[in-house]
């Protein structure tokens, strides 16, 4: 029974975004260990709380997160 842990800092996504990382991460699983073990495999989203993430030492927010990904190339 395959475990996928998924990360990520409270108020980024959305209820539907966090949907489709679950549906697409099993999916993902199921293309590589086979469609029997679809309806054991675990798919979880924590949250954690703005300001205890942090990249090169400068904490951030949820708004520092999407600010992120309004700047990033396409």
């Amino acid at each position: 029974m395959p475990l996928v842990t998924i990360e990520v800092i409270r108020d980024v996504f959305t209820s539907d975004q966090k949907t489709a990382l679950i549906e697409k991460v099993t999916d993902a699983m199921v293309a590589v260990e086979g469609e029997a073990l679809r309806p054991v495999t675990w798919v979880r989203i924590v949250e954690i709380e703005q300001g205890n993430w942090a990249i090169g030492g400068q904490c951030l927010s949820a708004a520092d997160v999407q600010a992120m990904t309004i700047a990033a190339p396409s």
